[in-house]
């Protein structure tokens, strides 16, 4: 299953079923930054796409998700969700052990930050449990870093695991990780593999925007949507 944020749709590749979803009743006209992230609750058995929406005078803030089953937006009441991306207008979470996680910025303290919205409990949480990595560009030395939290929430266990040339590389975005330890990444137009070393394996060209675009990993299912959909 995926989910297009550009046309708000839900889609399964592998049946070419889709299903349009109405735009969160949320939003007007304003300029909004937006974290986004799109994953299944095995234990209501319903997809959600989860919405983080900040206002760019940074005046309000929400938390909704719209539920398939329910073919409806719903709002999580809070004091404040003062998360967004600095990078960009919106950004794609990654979904992990039941959880979207987004490397967020949060505004009121000035800092970047782990977020999670745990699909089941259907709520959000700064940091989670488990193994969390990210990735870093050092451009003075032309490598990629790639770090580790050993022990959740304990900052001083972020260990350096691997360090890769840039070699005229100019972006860098880990999407998965297989058994063997090799690492799926997108560089622009193309999606590239490497080793747990750092050696190239296998690249692929999947766009010609020379900026490229935004790469997820899906698990194909012939189940149908909840609800009911159409076919592409």
């Amino acid at each position: 299953m995926h989910f297009d944020f550009l046309r708000n749709y839900l889609w399964n590749p592998p049946t070419r079923f889709h299903k349009k979803t109405p735009v969160s009743p949320i939003h007007s006209n304003l300029e909004v930054y937006y974290l986004f992230g799109f994953g299944y609750d095995e234990s209501r058995d319903d997809y959600l796409v989860v919405l983080i929406s900040t206002l760019s005078d940074n005046s309000s803030s929400y938390l909704e998700f719209f539920s398939l089953r329910d073919n409806t937006w719903k709002q999580i009441e809070g004091d404040c969700f003062p998360y967004m991306d600095a990078s960009s207008d919106r950004i794609l979470g990654l979904l992990f052990t039941g959880a979207i996680h987004w490397l967020a910025y949060r505004h009121d303290l000035y800092v970047d930050v782990i977020v999670a919205f745990d699909l089941m409990e259907r709520k959000l949480l700064e940091m989670f449990g488990e193994f969390l990595s990210l990735s870093a560009i050092d451009y003075v030395n032309d490598t990629i870093e790639l770090w580790a939290m050993k022990e959740y929430k304990v900052d001083l266990s972020w260990t350096k695991t691997l360090v890769i040339n840039i070699d005229d590389v100019a972006y860098f975005s880990p999407i998965y990780f297989t058994k063997s330890g090799d690492i799926i990444r997108t560089n622009g137009g193309n999606v590239v593999k490497y080793n747990y070393e750092g050696q190239l394996l296998d690249h692929r060209s999947y766009s010609d925007d020379p900026d490229g675009s935004q790469v997820i990993m899906y698990t194909e299912s012939l189940f149908s949507l909840p609800g009911g959909a159409e076919q592409v």
